[in-house]
């Protein structure tokens, strides 16, 4: 089974090639270039490195979400435009999922947490046992309430994902319980994970078509909520003037 893997939901751009449960490629890059600049020249380096034929991949496993949304999107349609000219199926692999994955056989509790600003983080809960089990489904949440949840629940933490530099200082303060922070090989996004992760899905049968494919962001973009509170702003306004012209007549 050869699976191709694409991860652009944050900073992060990776692509990968799994082959039979080995990662026999992988092009990560952490730096400040848009990924409609970096995805597809990795891609192509990837298959010139391998001398790989794309038509002998079995499926596409892509980063579904959640996650920056530019981000998402350009995956997203990388993903779509190889599967429609390949003739491919693709895997939706949930971003937290695969950053979990990165820490498999850990023992306690996994905790990707990815920076969704304004206290907000894309997060979820892992554990393996005799196998990989999500928790905790990935979700938005106030990061008041994650410190908690973990408090509460009382086992040893393991933490990564790009809301660690921001929010770290604040969970050594509040946590109550065992945690550390992963090292920097497999603190964040992988394509090798999302790959990984993607085999074992579509060994369970879990793929969709090219065109079935949508991103999953959890939540509104930051201009659809600015303008949600604009319009909610104005409501307001209005209804207080509607008060005002009633008391006056």
């Amino acid at each position: 089974m050869k699976i191709l893997g694409i991860e652009s939901s944050s900073l992060v751009a990776s692509v990968a090639v799994v082959t039979d449960d080995v990662t026999t490629a992988e092009y990560t890059v952490n730096f400040k270039k848009t990924h409609s600049q970096t995805l597809l020249p990795m891609i192509d380096q990837v298959v010139q490195m391998l001398e790989l034929d794309l038509q002998t991949v079995d499926a596409i496993a892509v980063s579904g979400g959640p996650g920056s949304f530019t981000g998402l999107r350009i995956g997203s349609a990388t993903a779509k435009g190889l599967g429609l000219a390949l003739d491919k199926p693709l895997i939706h692999v949930p971003t937290v999922d695969a950053m979990a994955y990165c820490l498999y056989g850990v023992s306690g509790l996994i905790c990707p947490v990815m920076d969704a600003r304004r206290n907000q983080v894309y997060t979820g809960l892992y554990q393996f046992e005799r196998e990989f089990e999500v928790v905790k489904a990935q979700c938005a949440m106030d990061v008041e309430e994650l410190a908690g949840e973990l408090n509460r629940l009382g086992e040893r933490v393991v933490f990564l994902g790009d809301g660690i530099p921001v929010y770290g200082s604040f969970f050594r303060q509040r946590l109550t319980i065992p945690h550390d922070f992963a090292p920097a090989h497999a603190n964040r996004q992988r394509a090798a994970a999302v790959a990984a992760l993607g085999a074992v899905c579509y060994r369970q049968g879990k793929v969709e078509t090219a065109a079935e494919h949508t991103p999953d962001y959890l939540r509104k973009s930051q201009a659809e909520r600015e303008l949600d509170e604009a319009r909610q702003r104005g409501l307001a306004g209005e209804l207080a003037a509607g008060h005002c012209v009633g008391a006056g007549s």
